[in-house]
């Protein structure tokens, strides 16, 4: 894999012939291995469970390597995070040490003149190996970022193919903020909460504009709320846009494996899977990896989980 991840500088220079030809080679071989696989289904039941990409934070995490693990966990869809889609594109690496008030300027700085092919070619390399990418969760929705930035987040959504960008569920200012250019590009934004989540939480975002959505998280719900979050479900159902699956302990609890929380996973799942929603159900691995295991092979527990619950 570290031959496909070349640098700009590597190919300047006397050696960028052989550079070339190199991560010709490389990428032609990793697309042949993708194509000549099985295609991933994790649809079930009609219910579309996927993984949000933080889910193998633990692990190498270029985009090459982020769909190789979908596809062995045999996942179609997903919630990409925003630096590996950043970096295949060319962004500047925030270096050891940089602050964030040294290194915003230069992030804004590329975003503004980033052309946007390299997010279709991430589109496609993962389109021809069966996966959907549903979402992403940039990097550039704050409040620090400029109206410009926030534009490219939705454009760059566009490129990938997604229906809604994420976002952690900020003040009533900046959703509105958000939802008025969400409504300008007709991309959705899914406002994701932990443990402050209430039932009313997200009424006044979802009153300013029909494109600010839920990204609900039903472990945070049921921890931080003590309660089942299926009543929430239920009446919310039109405007989630995803759903966050992990399994938590009531009373702000920890995280727990599946199965060993309070967190209802199967009555949600087979509510979605009764009632036919269409939004998809999140896998994301949180609880602490057994030292005998990895984040692949977790996620392939959490994506057995569900499919028992939905047969």
């Amino acid at each position: 894999m570290k031959k496909q991840n070349l640098s700009r500088r590597q190919f300047i220079g006397s050696g960028a012939l052989a550079a070339t030809s190199m991560l010709f080679l490389s990428k032609t071989s990793f697309a042949g291995s993708l194509l000549s696989a099985a295609k991933p289904n994790s649809v079930i039941n009609g219910v579309q469970i996927g993984v949000i990409t933080y889910s193998f934070r633990s692990m190498p995490g270029t985009v090459e390597d982020l769909l190789k693990y979908c596809i062995d966990c045999n996942i179609n869809a997903i919630e990409l995070m925003g630096d590996a889609a950043e970096a295949y594109a060319g962004a500047p690496k925030r270096e050891q040490g940089q602050s964030w008030t040294e290194f915003a300027p230069k992030i804004a700085e590329w975003r503004a003149a980033a052309s946007m092919d390299k997010f279709k070619e991430l589109r496609k390399m993962y389109n021809d190996a069966g996966v959907t990418i549903y979402a992403w969760k940039p990097n550039a929705l704050g409040a620090k970022n400029s109206d410009a930035e926030i534009e490219y987040a939705f454009n760059v959504g566009k490129a990938l193919g997604v229906t809604h960008v994420t976002v952690e569920l900020p003040n009533d200012e900046q959703t509105k903020r958000l939802g008025d250019l969400a409504t300008k590009h007709k991309m959705y934004v899914g406002y994701h909460a932990h443990t402050q989540a209430t039932p009313t939480l997200w009424d006044t975002a979802l009153s300013q504009s029909k494109y600010n959505a839920i990204n609900l998280d039903i472990g945070h719900y049921a921890s931080g709320t003590s309660s089942s979050p299926i009543p929430f479900i239920e009446k919310y159902n039109d405007r989630i846009t995803s759903m966050h699956i992990k399994d938590r302990k009531f009373n702000n609890g920890p995280n727990a494996p599946w199965g060993q929380g309070d967190t209802p996973i199967k009555e949600v799942l087979a509510l979605m899977k009764k009632n036919k929603y269409k939004f998809p159900a999140t896998i994301e691995l949180e609880y602490a990896i057994p030292a005998s295991s990895d984040a692949v092979q977790e996620v392939k527990i959490c994506r057995a989980y569900a499919a028992d619950a939905l047969k």
